[in-house]
């Protein structure tokens, strides 16, 4: 049996997708604007370049990054915003750069699971080193942060997961055809 589409009908899959992208992105984009702020608020030499207070080493590079990091995480909020609306219009380069983003994004989120173990291993650490645990609490907290670290990782590769499934349906033929 032959698959036929209809052109110009619009699906409920790329509506939906479209405004929960455009709700999100909008919320990352208000979040990212606060964090700017703070950061120049709270330290206002680092937000200017060449113009970085003496700190501690490992404190002044983070430091010294973070008003990139959340410029980089500013700017894909801002295309995120950009696409989703041009996918809410059916405009074909919004859905071509959307999906470039959405795996970006899987790529983002599966480099920054090294990173999310680094962080909880740097808090444990530093946790026990201040109060020493007696060896079943010690055995018990040791079985929480395992799990914490499982959950975090189930957790990140479930969202890249329903990222690749969104990008899968989107290079579907039946939305190419919404788009054409």
């Amino acid at each position: 049996m032959p698959q036929t589409f209809n052109v110009g009908s619009k699906s409920l899959f790329v509506t939906l997708t479209a405004w929960a992208f455009i709700v999100l992105a909008a919320l990352a984009s208000a979040s990212a604007l606060l964090q700017n702020a703070a950061i120049a608020s709270f330290a206002p030499g680092l937000a200017v370049v060449g113009n970085v207070q003496p700190l501690p080493l490992l404190t002044g590079l983070l430091l010294g990054y973070l008003p990139w990091v959340v410029g980089a995480g500013l700017l894909m909020s801002l295309a995120t915003l950009a696409c989703a609306v041009g996918l809410l219009l059916r405009l074909e380069w919004a859905r071509r750069v959307f999906i470039a983003l959405l795996v970006l994004a899987i790529a983002a989120n599966i480099a920054g699971m090294w990173l999310q173990q680094e962080v909880l291993q740097s808090l444990v650490s530093s946790t026990l080193q201040r109060a020493p645990l007696p060896p079943h609490a010690a055995d018990l907290f040791g079985g929480f942060v395992t799990a914490a670290r499982v959950g975090a990782v189930l957790l990140t590769l479930a969202a890249c997961g329903l990222l690749a499934w969104i990008i899968r349906r989107l290079m579907s033929p039946a939305v190419r055809q919404e788009f054409a």
